[in-house]
């Protein structure tokens, strides 16, 4: 239950934290529909990293969770 609330606590802070790049760059024009799939995919795929990198720290440490 406790990597339930980090992934809610975590994917917003990761969404803000890719707004600063510019994406639109790296794809073909008119191309909307992907940039927003890949957008949301690279979202969770951090989110991911980063909640199982806390969860292993708050095991090793006992901290956290």
């Amino acid at each position: 239950m406790g990597k339930v609330f980090l992934y809610l606590f975590i994917i917003p802070i990761i969404i803000w934290a890719l707004d600063c790049l510019r994406l639109d760059i790296l794809f073909k024009k008119h191309k909307e529909l992907q940039i927003k799939v890949f957008y949301i995919l690279l979202a969770l795929g951090l989110a991911y990293l980063v909640v199982n990198c806390l969860y292993d720290f708050s095991y090793y440490f006992g901290t956290l969770v």
